[in-house]
């Protein structure tokens, strides 16, 4: 699938698979044009990827063909075991949660599937997790902090769950029980936004010491349709609301919601599945090295002077004179 302000990138794309093909007649050779042209791509794509704007970088983020949390299960992982249930209510499959080994590193990897099949997305509410995905979440967190393994969560969820019998068992209780235990918890907690971290749903695993995004996620209290819903109840207005919402990696870095952005590949990650995952991997397995050696009560202490300063400004830019 490609998006509307790639179609020059494609359409250049499809004329070199045409020469490739071309190619492997006898007696007729297209090396250089092939050349040529990938040089454009290349040039074209860091043009088109180095000015988008908040809404194109909205719909990068949704890219269908985006690494889901199980292709970096597969790609940074070498041992997974997933765990399963609230002990409350049930197992919610739209978050996954599991012991993993990342180049021998114990780490309870968190985070959510949107599912690739039709079949899959809605069994998984389309990466939309339920109260007990978050209870599962919390249980599991518990459990990694009780024999001292670091919590890495991946974030990829438009929101969560917005059904009645997700409100009926307690969601908006599921997720603040999450963001207040989760700032008390005595082990490294590290967090990264893969795709698109949604309200309240993203938030309800993303109390971190650490919080990076991939340079073509976003983070936003509300999807900008609905935000321009409630602001101009007009969902044509999504454009202007991603603009004012700033959520981007690049404007939420600026404003120090977050510690860092992990560079995609050229393109964005839909392009280069491989590439992104290890440069996230490195991402984690470089910052859990540097959290090892921080005392536990230090740790707590910073994470919650991390999230506590969020949102202070100075009030006498402010103030009449």
């Amino acid at each position: 699938m490609s998006l509307d302000f790639e179609d020059q990138i494609v359409e250049l794309e499809n004329r070199i698979e045409e020469l490739i093909k071309l190619n492997a007649a006898p007696d007729v050779q297209f090396d250089t044009e092939i050349a040529e042209l990938k040089k454009k791509v290349q040039q074209l794509i860091k043009e088109t990827y180095g000015n988008l704007s908040p809404w194109q970088v909205v719909h990068v983020a949704r890219h269908q063909d985006r690494p889901h949390f199980e292709d970096y299960i597969e790609g940074m992982s070498s041992e997974f075991i997933e765990l399963h249930g609230d002990r409350c209510y049930g197992d919610d499959r739209a978050m996954i949660c599991g012991f993993a080994t990342i180049d021998g590193q114990k780490v309870m990897l968190i985070g959510m599937s949107k599912g690739r099949t039709t079949n899959e997305k809605i069994a998984n509410n389309f990466g939309m997790a339920n109260p007990e995905g978050y209870r599962k979440a919390l249980r599991l967190m518990r459990l990694a902090e009780r024999y001292n393994i670091p919590i890495v969560c991946l974030i990829d969820t438009p929101a969560a769950y917005p059904g009645k019998e997700a409100e009926e068992r307690g969601q908006a209780e599921a997720i603040a029980r999450n963001l207040t235990e989760m700032a008390s918890i005595e082990t490294p907690i590290i967090v990264v936004i893969t795709g698109e971290g949604g309200s309240g749903g993203a938030l309800g695993i993303a109390v971190g010491d650490i919080v990076m995004m991939l340079s073509f996620a976003i983070y936003s209290v509300i999807p900008p349709e609905g935000c321009a819903a409630i602001l101009w109840r007009d969902s044509e207005k999504a454009p202007d609301a991603a603009k004012a919402l700033k959520i981007t990696a690049k404007e939420l870095l600026e404003l120090g919601v977050i510690d860092e952005i992990i560079n995609e590949p050229p393109g964005g990650a839909h392009r280069n599945k491989e590439t992104t995952i290890l440069a996230v991997k490195e991402a984690i397995l470089r910052h859990l090295k540097t959290l090892e050696h921080v005392g536990r009560k230090k740790l707590v202490n910073k994470r919650f002077e991390k999230f506590v300063k969020l949102g202070k400004f100075d009030d006498r830019k402010y103030s009449s004179h």
